[in-house]
């Protein structure tokens, strides 16, 4: 028990020294580069917005440089085909028999971890291509299934001005992300951090910490930190209380079309684990389901026509949602 619980610890401290090596190079947005680690530490996928310039895939690229994984950015463009992200199969032949056979030529999806670049920017068709390799962690050609390498996490970005061009991701994929990440500007301190940082000659070296057996003995321990039932209840309620159609609260039945399902609630409990691991505890607060309920809600809360035209967020409606659904001593009021 003793040697079990001192490999634990190293992995926790190791979990820190991921967070400083990231901090060498980017500035500021504490809270983004955790969630992008918890996202991670639950086995999910991360959406990133932001306007260009928040060094979105400075981010990607160091978090990938602080982890002993394989990398690969894919730029997404209007002309891209599925082929070019899934691979494809080519004619060989056998020099010694002169068989002619074809051989699957794996394409960029078929790393630990993937930037998918401006993911809006590529028609549904290859939006698409990502869904099996998202939920199902395989990738199926020509009948066949090859798995991918394990873990596998997908960090896509996009940008939220610039809609010309752009193809908006559907439902049924934005639910596979387990978290919509929205990245602001940095403070008046960090800005002037950044540009003393960036416009000299220095540049940080980032090491390596954490490998890919280590992350995966970490998504292992996320599923056992325990939550109480009485918070899982409360996880529950939060996200029927999402829906028009079953919920008692009439800010919901006047700005929302669609609410969230069961997976949401999935996406809560299994975030909240994985923020509780990595703040150094075994079981989940009340804090941790607050902590996550926007990046884990934002894209699975539908606003109608009237929310949209008096700009009512689906942030808005989580929080909302946050206050106006609480626990005292295991009772929702």
């Amino acid at each position: 028990m003793d040697i079990v619980e001192s490999q634990v610890e190293s992995l926790l401290r190791k979990l820190t020294q991921l967070k400083q090596e990231i901090g060498k190079v980017i500035v500021g947005q504490e809270v983004i580069v955790e969630e992008m680690l918890v996202a991670m530490l639950a086995g999910g996928h991360c959406l990133l917005e932001g306007v260009p310039g928040l060094a979105k895939t400075l981010m990607v690229r160091t978090l990938s440089q602080a982890l002993d994984l394989s990398f690969r950015r894919i730029q997404f463009t209007p002309d891209m085909m599925p082929t070019d992200i899934l691979g494809t199969e080519i004619l060989e032949e056998d020099h010694t028999t002169g068989r002619r056979f074809f051989k699957f030529n794996k394409g960029p999806l078929f790393a630990n971890i993937v930037l998918a670049d401006e993911i809006n920017r590529t028609p549904p068709k290859t939006q698409s291509a990502l869904l099996e390799a998202m939920q199902e962690f395989e990738v199926t050609y020509g009948g066949q299934t090859y798995p991918l390498d394990r873990p596998f996490f997908i960090l896509a970005t996009q940008n939220p001005i610039e809609q010309a061009g752009t193809y908006p991701l559907p439902e049924a994929q934005l639910d596979r992300f387990l978290l919509y990440i929205k990245i602001g500007y940095p403070s008046a301190e960090e800005e002037t951090t950044i540009l003393s940082h960036t416009t000299g000659t220095k540049r940080p070296a980032v090491q390596a910490v954490l490998g890919g057996p280590e992350i995966i003995r970490l998504q292992g321990l996320v599923r056992e930190v325990s939550i109480s039932e009485d918070l899982v209840r409360y996880v529950a309620e939060l996200i029927r209380a999402t829906r028009p159609d079953t919920t008692t609260h009439a800010y919901v039945k006047e700005w929302v079309r669609w609410g969230a399902g069961p997976r949401a609630g999935q996406a809560l409990i299994l975030t909240a684990k994985a923020r509780a691991l990595f703040h150094q505890r075994y079981a989940v607060v009340e804090e941790d389901i607050h902590g996550m309920a926007l990046p884990v809600l934002r894209h699975r809360v539908l606003l109608n026509f009237k929310a949209e035209a008096e700009a009512i967020s689906s942030d808005d409606v989580t929080r909302h949602l946050l206050k106006a659904v609480h626990r005292a001593g295991g009772v929702f009021k």
